[in-house]
């Protein structure tokens, strides 16, 4: 009934004159189908407060805010009426009902068990490489679009479907050593949680991987 409420109402829209107060009206209320729909689609059932996936620890949010996007299905998360959780380690946000489908492994575990950089810039070994699936939920990809535009992070060198890759800019760490490069680049939602989570580590031994920066920037040579 719902559905074909919505079906009605988006036919009456398109009927009334454009801009009219009849048509805003008609607007708010398929707004309102809209919401009611989903919210019979997402029940706010009792679910736990700690969900352990991936070696992720999920929170149940209390927030009702209607800002954030799910980095699992990439669309908006209604907190008046849906169920959502964020990672408490690498924030990681999704609704209830994407949590069974997550595939990304908490980005916070990796930082701890490996605090590294890719000191390669940009090590693209090519989308057959990977199958020409998403380097993270295995979904088909293609430089064409079809059925899904491949991105590829600048960090890792792999690319990633749209779901995966926001095309979200980050200082890359090997451009920054090897060039003295800062300018940002679009990396992959992985990527990018990683880099902010590895700023504040001083892991890099500058000396030893490019000494050459020592002789052509003047800051460096005095902070040694």
């Amino acid at each position: 009934q719902l559905c074909q409420a919505i079906e009605e109402c988006k036919q009456v829209i398109l009927a009334l004159p454009e801009h009219s107060e009849r048509q805003k009206d008609a607007v708010v209320r398929l707004i309102h189908l809209r919401l009611k729909l989903q919210e019979l689609k997402d029940p706010d059932e009792d679910e736990p407060n700690i969900r352990v996936v991936l070696e992720h620890r999920f929170y149940k949010e209390k927030s009702k805010s209607v800002k954030q996007m799910c980095d699992k299905c990439s669309t908006i998360i209604w907190g008046l009426i849906q169920t959502w959780y964020t990672c408490t380690g690498c924030y990681y946000r999704c609704h209830s009902k994407c949590l069974p489908l997550v595939s990304r492994v908490c980005v916070r575990a990796k930082v701890s068990h490996q605090a590294e950089y890719q000191l390669s810039i940009c090590p693209e070994s090519g989308l057959d490489s990977q199958d020409y699936r998403c380097a993270e939920c295995r979904a088909p990809v293609s430089l064409r679009g079809v059925p899904s535009e491949a991105r590829q992070c600048d960090y890792t060198g792999l690319y990633y479907c749209s779901s995966c890759h926001w095309n979200d800019l980050a200082v890359v760490p090997a451009r920054a050593i090897h060039n003295w490069d800062f300018e940002p680049r679009k990396v992959s939602r992985c990527s990018m949680r990683y880099l902010a989570l590895m700023v504040s580590r001083p892991v890099l031994k500058l000396r030893e991987i490019n000494p050459l920066l020592f002789n052509y920037v003047e800051e460096l040579v005095e902070i040694r």
